[in-house]
């Protein structure tokens, strides 16, 4: 992969993805949903796992195109089911940033295989005063991602509240795993996983 694309110079990784991105199982396909200029396709692909980005505009990922261990698809997923999109995949990760399309949430984990990773961060309400988005439809409401995984994923983090950098805002973050088999002597929860140094 060229590092030196002009895209990969617009937006570093998101430090939450980069920090529990080790906890995807070594080579597994990894989906960057609504990937835009491609900087967590550009991370893991790095880290030696297939990549699919998916996107409506797939513009900004351009030059990815091509590459060995690099999918590109184009859809909508805002118009109509994501079935078709992601069809009967399993992924080892599903990574989105900055995106919010609440009808998709069932879809994504059902798309996850087996210890799967989850690592999503978005806007949560309360960005309106530092600006865009600030409609509700983009904004996750307190605890929301909690009440995706609960039952469904093992929660690794979970972070919501306001930020500085890169800019000032409302975010919510989890990273959670497709794995609620009961660890030994555990009392039926799942065996805990490693958290990643910040």
């Amino acid at each position: 992969m060229n590092s030196d694309t002009p895209h990969a110079a617009l937006q570093a990784p998101s430090p939450w993805v980069a920090r529990f991105a080790p906890l995807v199982p070594s080579g597994g396909t990894v989906l960057d949903l609504a990937c835009g200029s491609g900087r967590h396709l550009r991370l893991f692909h790095a880290m030696g796992h297939p990549v699919v980005g998916l996107d409506r505009d797939l513009r900004g990922v351009a030059d990815l195109a091509g590459i060995a261990g690099v999918e590109l698809v184009e859809t909508d997923l805002e118009n109509g089911e994501p079935e078709p999109a992601l069809g009967d995949r399993r992924f080892a990760a599903i990574v989105v940033t900055n995106y919010l399309h609440r009808p998709l949430f069932p879809a994504l984990i059902d798309a996850l295989a087996p210890g799967g990773v989850l690592i999503y961060e978005t806007f949560a309400v309360g960005n309106a005063r530092f600006g865009r988005p600030a409609s509700p439809a983009f904004l996750l409401r307190s605890g929301e991602l909690l009440e995706v995984a609960r039952g469904r994923l093992q929660v690794v983090a979970y972070e919501h509240g306001e930020v500085a950098s890169p800019k000032a805002a409302v975010v919510q973050r989890i990273c959670a795993v497709k794995d609620l088999a009961a660890g030994e002597g555990l009392d039926g929860d799942p065996e805990p996983r490693p958290l990643p140094r910040s």
